[in-house]
Parts: C-alpha cells; structure tokens; sequence
C-alpha cells in the first residue's frame, strides 16, 4: 500500500526539480502532420483586403456566428454562388460522446467543383492569394474563418488536408493535430495540416482569431 505512494511522491518531486519550457509555445513547432510551406505573402495586404471584404459582405450569416464562429467563403461551384450549410461545413468524423465510437456527420463536399472565386471580391489581394494557391496545388473550398475568444472547434478528422494561412492571431491561438500542439503566427507563412488526422483549433486568447483555410482537393478519405 505504501509502495505506490512513495514512488508517486519521488515522481512528483523529480519533476519539481525542471523547470518548463515556457518559451516555444509562443513560436510555431512542426510535426509530420503541420509544417510550414515556403510560399508566403503579404500579411498587411491580406488583413487590408479581409477589412475591406468584410465591411463589403460581412461574415455568413448561420448557426455558427452564434456560437462564436464566422465563414466568409471566397469560391463557389462553376456557375452556382447559392452555397448550403452543408457547403459551409462538409462531411467529418468525430467520437461524440464516452462510448468512443467514430460516426460521420454532414454529407460529403466535393472539393473539386468549388472552381469560380466570388466576384464581390475581384481586383482584390484575397484574389491574388487565392491564383498563387490554386497555381500550386488542387484547391477546393477557400473560406475565412473566424474564432471568438475563448473557443475551439470539435475534436473531429475531415476526408481532405487542408492549407492555412494565419490573418489575425495572438499566442492563445492553437492548432491540434493528432495530439501535436503548436501556434500559428500570422506573418503570412502558409501552412500544410493533415486535417484527415483528428484535429481542433483553440482560441484561448483575448483577441479574436482568423485564418484563411484552403481544402485541398486531392481524392478525399472515405473512411
């Protein structure tokens, strides 16, 4: 009976005895699952041209601005601009509750129809970010999402990758990827997550979060 808690007790102590590293929480750190790309672009520029689009359009309006989350979707299918909530969210996967069992939720999206960028936003630098991304990679649905402070998404996976590109953050923004946490500047780097792992994204700042997030349109996980 004592054994245990002496062992216990050394444990505890043993790590008294380090002192944590405080320091690269505040900096981005790869993993196999989330590393940054050499592309990079111009954050001022970016944040400019979201102000103006946002002051033109506004975030879309649905259930998730209630609950802290804003979508402003910059592409659409070829010739048909009226997206669904579905477009908005898409097929994923997530265990829901303590039986740990993994259930799909929403229907799939296929990310390689999304081929016309919205024209409310022609002429601007959102555009220009979005031909550099689509000359590089088979690019699917490209939102901007927004993240209230004080909120994460679900611990879920998604049938596709995805590129993010970090336009307003603080160091309470974290990124989740299959257990591996980092922080997510916003200087304009680019940054590949292997969203089909399970994933989440936390804002536990005092400043809202925004990222521009591109799918990318490679055949998509079925299962």
């Amino acid at each position: 009976y004592f054994m245990p808690v002496f062992s216990d007790r050394q444990k505890v102590e043993q790590r008294m005895g380090i002192v944590p590293d405080t320091q690269s929480v505040a900096r981005f750190v790869p993993s196999d699952s989330i590393f940054k790309l050499d592309l990079c672009f111009d954050i001022e520029k970016l944040r400019a041209s979201l102000a103006e689009s946002l002051e033109k359009v506004g975030y879309a309006n649905n259930e998730w601005k209630a609950q802290g989350f804003g979508i402003l979707p910059l592409n659409h299918r070829a010739g048909d601009n009226d997206l669904s909530a579905n477009d908005l969210s898409g097929r994923y996967w997530m265990r829901k509750d303590d039986r740990y069992v993994e259930e799909a939720f929403e229907d799939y999206v296929e990310e390689s129809a999304y081929t016309d960028f919205d024209s409310r936003f022609a002429g601007t630098y959102l555009e220009e970010v979005y031909r550099a991304l689509c000359a590089r990679f088979p690019i699917g649905r490209v939102r901007v999402l927004s993240k209230e402070v004080y909120n994460c998404n679900s611990w879920h996976r998604d049938p596709e990758p995805r590129l993010h590109i970090p336009i307003v953050s603080n160091p309470g923004a974290l990124f989740v990827v299959n257990h591996h946490v980092t922080h997510l500047p916003a200087d304009g780097s680019v940054y590949f997550t292997d969203t089909r792992g399970y994933h989440t994204a936390i804002n536990g700042g005092i400043e809202p979060r925004v990222h521009l997030v591109a799918a990318l349109a490679f055949p998509p996980s079925q299962n």
